[in-house]
């Protein structure tokens, strides 16, 4: 998984009835973008995430 600033996380919900979590990865902290990413999410909480297999990054257009 690669991400640069400005780049949007999806964290997609595991169970049925979870909502998804979206946020925009403020840093990287990784080698050539590798996790883990500085994310705030929409509800304005930051976290350190290190992304499991139900994220996924959403690249921002050039």
């Amino acid at each position: 998984m690669r991400a640069a600033v400005g780049d949007r996380l999806h964290v997609h919900g595991r169970n049925v009835g979870n909502a998804d979590h979206l946020g925009e990865i403020l840093e990287v902290r990784g080698a050539d973008g590798a996790p883990p990413y500085l994310v705030k999410f929409n509800d304005g909480h930051e976290s350190l995430v290190f992304p499991g297999p139900d994220c996924v990054v959403e690249h921002e257009p050039q």
